[in-house]
């Protein structure tokens, strides 16, 4: 029998954080929730048994670049090659390549986007951020923007603390969050996407 319940995306920025992904994995885990990690490549470098972890348990990683530079801060070679070398990261760990990209800061830059359509990465923004970063990312805050989502929407929250990001008030929220989906009449979904040979 077909689930007819609308799908929303959930997905997480900046990991993989030792601290913070494994216990999102853990409250993703207790709510049969999926979600797509936006993950940063010299962090996936650091800890790829954490990128491991988020594949084997029935998540997705995408492409956040090398190391988050400020896409209008960098030179366009530069550029390109933090797409290229974000991919890299992801498919040594795990030995598929991300099947999409997220640009850092939510800034499109033309060589960026360029490169990821070369590999092949689809391109995702958001349609919800919980906005848990910096001084208005307080947990109260963050469940009043969580309780706005629509189906299909795709909702931005951050796993890695990655300087200004806030994942311990995340923390506060997601447990509650993620238990009310179903109450909602939503079902949390990986993105649609094919699992990709890595060919760099």
């Amino acid at each position: 029998m077909i689930d007819a319940t609308p799908p929303i995306y959930l997905t997480f920025d900046d990991g993989p954080d030792p601290q913070w992904t494994p216990r999102i994995l853990d409250l993703l885990s207790a709510a049969d929730a999926r979600a797509t990690f936006f993950v940063i490549g010299e962090f996936v470098r650091r800890r790829p048994e954490l990128a491991r972890r988020i594949v084997r348990e029935g998540h997705a990683l995408g492409n956040h670049t090398y190391s988050h530079k400020h896409p209008w801060a960098i030179m366009s070679r530069t550029a390109r090659a933090e797409v290229r070398n974000g991919a890299g990261a992801v498919c040594d760990a795990v030995g598929t390549a991300p099947a999409y990209f997220r640009p850092p800061h939510g800034r499109r830059r033309a060589s960026m986007i360029q490169e990821a359509r070369r590999l092949g990465e689809g391109i995702v923004m958001w349609d919800v951020s919980a906005i848990d970063w910096g001084p208005l990312g307080s947990a109260d805050r963050i469940a009043r923007r969580l309780s706005r989502l629509k189906p299909r929407d795709i909702v931005l929250m951050h796993d890695g603390r990655n300087r200004r990001n806030r994942p311990d008030e995340l923390m506060h929220v997601l447990p509650v969050f993620l238990g009310s989906l179903r109450e909602r009449g939503l079902r949390p979904e990986l993105l649609p996407n094919q699992a990709k040979v890595c060919d760099m």
